[in-house]
């Protein structure tokens, strides 16, 4: 099993134990890739909840630009439930975990088709 492969049973492990979401595997997998090499990096590849401007980028570069939506409150809206769901106070909130969760809240798994 490779590098990424194990990383990714490890972030469905994760939307299973903390999160309580069984996880579409295609869909996991098809958004870890889309991170890039930051899922190798251990700073990138988390998100930082308790930074204000980690949570702008996170709505930024991935939910109006990656996902194509509109910016408005319930961007930031959604990426708190996100977080809440995930658990504030887990330390390793793993990127990919948390931009699956946002793919789904808003509906755009259409972007990974």
């Amino acid at each position: 099993m490779g590098k990424r492969d194990e990383l990714i049973a490890k972030y469905a492990e994760d939307l299973k134990s903390k999160c309580g979401i069984t996880p579409d595997m295609d869909l996991l997998t098809k958004v870890t890739i889309g991170c890039g090499p930051a899922i190798y990096n251990d700073d990138a590849s988390t998100v930082a909840a308790t930074q204000d401007s980690e949570l702008e980028t996170v709505k930024e570069n991935f939910l109006i630009k990656k996902l194509g939506l509109a910016d408005g409150p319930q961007l930031m809206d959604a990426i708190n439930a996100v977080i809440e769901t995930y658990g504030r106070s887990e330390r390793n909130k793993y990127r990919a975990v948390v931009y699956y969760m946002l793919v789904k809240h808003f509906g755009k798994e259409s972007v990974y088709g």
